[in-house]
């Protein structure tokens, strides 16, 4: 049931964004305490009486859902609005909960780009829109760590402000990070001085470096483990994007949505929040909003023109048009063979678990002794308690310089404390690289060895298929088509190769329409290569160069296309669904939009969920996908193996994603397991499962969809960390359209569904010869495995563990 309270706050025009253009002189801060007071609305009876009916939705309640919501001409859906009902009854228990003003939380917009592939591929759409901008941009990650990933954003900075400069403007850029201090336990948002984001480990330019743009940073950590785990850019207060990455290197597989529309206005109050600090100078589009000036990546005809006849992205073989691309079985997959095994009915000791060994959360056997009771004694809910002591107050050493400095300039100390700096904030242990064995890889990559490669694609003629009607024009606003309608239909001809967009030697294109032909064209084959063999070198990019792809050559229409078009659509229902950070080391927040729209998607799904990310243990979400299991629902978890088990081993984290899979089919009855579909992620180059520990082919993205049309995206994972402690910033939508772009994309840009699969008598993956993957801890890590998470931690930081 949704408050009264909180129905008038949602039904309200106030907003703090809109107090900020009003009155500029207050701080963000000072404008929430204005509007909303204190974190909390009262109305404690509110929350009981919801959580007590969260099964029993009336016709009532989800009209006061439809109506606290500024949706335009879009409709939400009866299930959009059953998950929105239940993130918004959380409000009775914090308003601050939802990390955006509460009249803002549901709006529209459309998603005209999807990116799915590797963190060079994000930083490049970064970078495009950052020297797009006209007036200010707004830039959030969690860790920022001087590699190539910084360096796009570097690169587009230095160009920007080249470009405001011919123009004779000025651009505002607010960039917000969290690299964790002793000091933020007397101030949580830290503003950062030249001198110190100068530095070595971050290495952001000098303000004579980027003369026409006016630069503020902020290092934001809520004392002790609530992270700033948020990415996110907002540019112009026109284009917004979400992703999943961290600016740092590494091999993982990423997810960015890029969104336009009223929704922007959101994402742009949600960041104005998350700044806090008074704005100096003003964000100049603070009298601007989205809302009012319609969607740019839709007003020209050639966005629809990237698509040939058959619903491929023009000279490539991929069908990503949604229209075009048939009936298909969502997450459609061929059993293993290795799984149907008889042997594998008692291996393990599976099935034959009685009920009184059953735990509710977990199931039975060797994760109890992962979840503990809150209160007692435990570590840091990031897994570093001893680690960082004495180093928080320690300064990073190294002078003001180009990314040429040698990695050896921080220094053993600087080294330690770069190391346990970056774990404390983004609570991986496992995926920080090392300062000193990494950086002489990265320094070839920035300033040496330049390897821009060329290659070919064919040359098709037809423009595209589908455009907007009459009330979808006027809601987008068209105008002016940019980029010549040649170049859009033949975006690389034989004779004359678009150029890959690199540090070294970087290629901004216009719009949309020229980044995906610049990118497909990179990961097609080249100089006699396979597809295989060209999505290996993509995916190896900076980290892994050299490692061998292993999977046979896929087919033409199952090339990896790591953007993803949307073609033009109506805009749709979309929410804000977050969570506020906490830093207290405890399991006490959990009531919050963000936790309780995953929850409520199990709960009222009617035919599947698709769920993707790196971990998954969060305590309450186990149960849930059991229960949902248990009556029907076929639950799809793609997860990645190893990853960060030497944090998830220590107290209270939960337990590895190899011991929680296992829990799960072993607590399942039979006609339950066959509901539940898990797998290990493999890359699109790959045909086994390889340990995130290795660092050669992993996977960081946060999806969940929902019956094929609700989409969630965003920086949450399904681990402790994220359900408890960090700030997340995650959208959720109404769009089958997309959701079928999404299950697609998924599916084809990696081999998870084609060699993932555990088996479903105890969660374990095994090889076609019924081997376990190499050099994995197993489901049962022994009773002593909090302690070899702690040694874990100990080794990484010092840089002798795999970073």
């Amino acid at each position: 049931m949704i408050s009264e309270k909180v129905y008038k706050l949602c039904t309200s025009k106030e907003s703090v964004s809109a107090l900020l253009a009003k009155d500029p002189s207050l701080t963000p801060g000072e404008a929430w305490k204005k509007l909303f007071g204190g974190d909390e609305a009262g109305e404690k009876e509110s929350i009981s009486t919801a959580k007590a009916n969260r099964d029993n939705h009336t016709p009532e309640d989800l009209k006061r859902a439809r109506e606290c919501g500024n949706w335009g001409p879009t409709e939400p859906s009866e299930l959009f609005l059953r998950l929105y009902h239940d993130a918004l009854c959380t409000l009775d228990k914090s308003i601050a909960g939802c990390m955006v003003s509460p009249s803002l939380m549901g709006s529209c917009g459309v998603i005209p780009l999807t990116v799915i592939s590797v963190v060079p591929d994000i930083m490049r759409h970064m970078s495009n829109l950052i020297v797009r901008a006209e007036k200010e941009v707004i830039l959030a990650t969690n860790y920022w760590q001087n590699s190539v990933a910084s360096k796009y954003i570097t690169n587009a900075m230095r160009e920007l402000s080249r470009r405001a400069g011919e123009r004779g403007d000025r651009i505002v850029f607010k960039l917000e990070y969290d690299r964790g201090s002793a000091k933020q336990a007397l101030k949580n948002h830290m503003s950062v001085s030249p001198k110190e984001y100068m530095r070595t480990a971050v290495n952001i330019p000098a303000p004579e470096d980027i003369p026409f743009i006016d630069l503020e940073v902020v290092n934001y950590h809520r004392p002790m483990v609530g992270t700033f785990h948020c990415k996110y850019m907002v540019v112009d207060r026109k284009y917004a994007v979400l992703q999943s990455n961290n600016i740092l290197d590494n091999d993982n597989m990423e997810m960015m949505t890029h969104l336009e529309g009223p929704i922007v206005d959101s994402l742009y109050d949600m960041a104005l929040i998350s700044w806090n600090n008074k704005l100096d100078p003003p964000l100049p589009s603070a009298n601007s909003p989205a809302a009012q000036g319609g969607v740019d990546s839709f007003k020209t005809d050639n966005h629809n023109a990237m698509f040939s006849q058959n619903g491929a992205i023009n000279g490539h073989s991929a069908v990503v048009h949604p229209d075009q691309m048939g009936d298909q079985k969502a997450y459609d997959y061929q059993p293993r063979a290795v799984n149907q095994s008889s042997a594998l009915q008692t291996s393990e000791g599976a099935g034959n678990v009685t009920s009184s060994q059953k735990d509710p959360v977990t199931g039975p056997g060797t994760t109890a002794n992962m979840v503990r009771a809150a209160g007692e004694t435990e570590t840091s809910e990031n897994g570093v308690d001893g680690i960082t002591d004495g180093m928080e107050q320690a300064k990073l050493r190294g002078e003001s310089g180009p990314i040429e400095h040698d990695g050896n300039n921080l220094g053993t100390i600087g080294k330690l404390q770069e190391n346990a700096k970056a774990i404390a904030v983004t609570g991986d242990v496992d995926h920080i690289p090392d300062p000193e064995k990494e950086h002489h890889s990265a320094v070839s990559n920035l300033v040496g060895n330049k390897t821009t490669e060329k290659g070919g694609e064919k040359e098709l003629n037809a423009p595209g298929l589908i455009g907007p009607d009459a009330e979808t024009k006027q809601f987008l606003s068209e105008g002016d088509q940019q980029l010549p309608q040649s170049q859009i239909e033949h975006p690389s001809p034989e004779n004359n190769l678009l150029p890959e967009h690199t540090t070294d030697d970087p290629h901004y294109d216009v719009n949309i329409a020229g980044e995906v032909a610049r990118v497909q064209t990179a990961v097609s084959p080249k100089n006699g290569e396979t597809r295989i063999e060209a999505v290996t070198r993509h995916l190896n990019h900076t980290k892994n160069v050299g490692f061998k792809g292993n999977a046979p050559e896929c087919e033409p229409e199952e090339e990896m296309t790591p953007y993803i078009p949307h073609p033009v659509h109506e805009p749709f229902p979309i929410a804000m669904v977050c969570r506020e950070p906490y830093g207290t080391p405890n399991h006490s927040s959990v009531y919050n939009p963000q936790n309780e729209v995953w929850l409520s998607a199990l709960r009222n799904a009617k035919k599947n969920v698709f769920i993707q990310s790196p971990t998954l243990n969060a305590e309450p979400l186990v149960p849930a996908i059991i229960e949902a299991c248990e009556r029907g629902i076929d639950v799809y978890c793609y997860i990645c193996l190893g990853y960060n088990d030497t944090g998830e081993l220590l107290p209270k984290q939960g337990g590895t994603n190899e011991m929680i899979a296992h829990k799960m089919y072993t607590t399942l009855s039979a006609a339950g397991k066959q509901k539940l579909h898990y797998f290990f992620y493999i890359g699109k180059d790959q045909t086994v499962p390889i340990v995130a520990k290795k660092k050669k082919r992993d996977c960081h993205i946060k999806v969940m969809i929902v019956d094929e049309h609700i989409g969630i995206q965003g920086n949450g994972n399904q681990d402790t960390q994220s359900w408890y402690h960090s700030q997340e910033i995650n959208v959720m939508f109404d769009s089958a359209l997309v959701c079928k772009a999404w299950i697609d994309g998924l599916r084809r840009n990696q081999n998870t569904h084609l060699y993932g699969e555990v088996g479903k008598m105890d969660g374990v993956w095994r090889d076609q010869n019924g081997k376990e993957a190499s050099d994995v801890i197993g489901v049962d890590p022994g009773r002593f495995a909090w302690a070899k998470g702690f040694m874990g931690a100990i080794r990484r930081v010092r840089g002798a563990g795999d970073f």
